[in-house]
């Protein structure tokens, strides 16, 4: 029996998954050292350029939500139903960049084997823009539950929850990929006559 061509992205995404839940615990640290590389590496004011432009997008996701937020450069506040400001500084850091990593690694196992180019760039451009939309949909969060339950869950679910969830957003992207845009033929049906 044949392997199917999903197996490998799909264990390499697993075996990521177990890693960070394993170290979940020292995600701030690695964090931290991961900063530590990118500033070395010059990424933090490219990255700082885009904190407004999310700021501003997550100020609109909240208010669709029905929440009272405000932003001014890289900062936000949100009131909470007591009519209490919170304010949340959203740096570099926060845009999700190790997420496009965790992307990048998937991409080269899971682009492995023939495919026509224009598929790669439809699989590549979709992962990059869903990724987007999961983090701005992560700060969101962030920025819900600072507003709603508080500063501590808020900072939970940014520490915690939001590793999770760009896991679990990996693993439904490589699941539409292979459903609709590339097609594992070992699962094709066969018309009957």
């Amino acid at each position: 029996m044949t392997q199917p061509r999903t197996t490998p992205v799909f264990a390499m995404l697993l075996a990521l998954t177990a890693i960070l839940l394993v170290v979940l615990p020292f995600v701030s640290t690695f964090d931290d050292l991961l900063t530590v590389i990118g500033m070395k590496l010059g990424i933090a004011a490219p990255l700082q350029w885009i904190v407004p432009a999310e700021v501003r997008v997550t100020v609109v996701m909240l208010g669709l939500l029905g929440i009272h937020a405000g932003a001014a450069g890289n900062q936000l506040v949100v009131w909470n139903s007591s009519g209490a400001p919170q304010t949340l500084f959203i740096s570099w850091n926060c845009v999700g960049w190790q997420s496009l990593i965790l992307l990048g690694l998937s991409l080269m196992v899971g682009l492995r084997g023939p495919m026509p180019l224009s598929t790669r760039f439809e699989v590549i451009a979709l992962g990059v823009l869903g990724t987007v939309l999961v983090n701005i949909a992560r700060i969101t969060a962030v920025c819900l539950l600072a507003a709603l339950a508080g500063y501590l869950p808020a900072v939970l679910f940014h520490d915690y929850g939001g590793t999770l969830l760009i896991v679990g957003w990996l693993f439904a992207f490589w699941v539409l990929v292979y459903r609709w845009l590339v097609p594992d033929p070992t699962f094709a049906l066969v018309p009957r006559p």
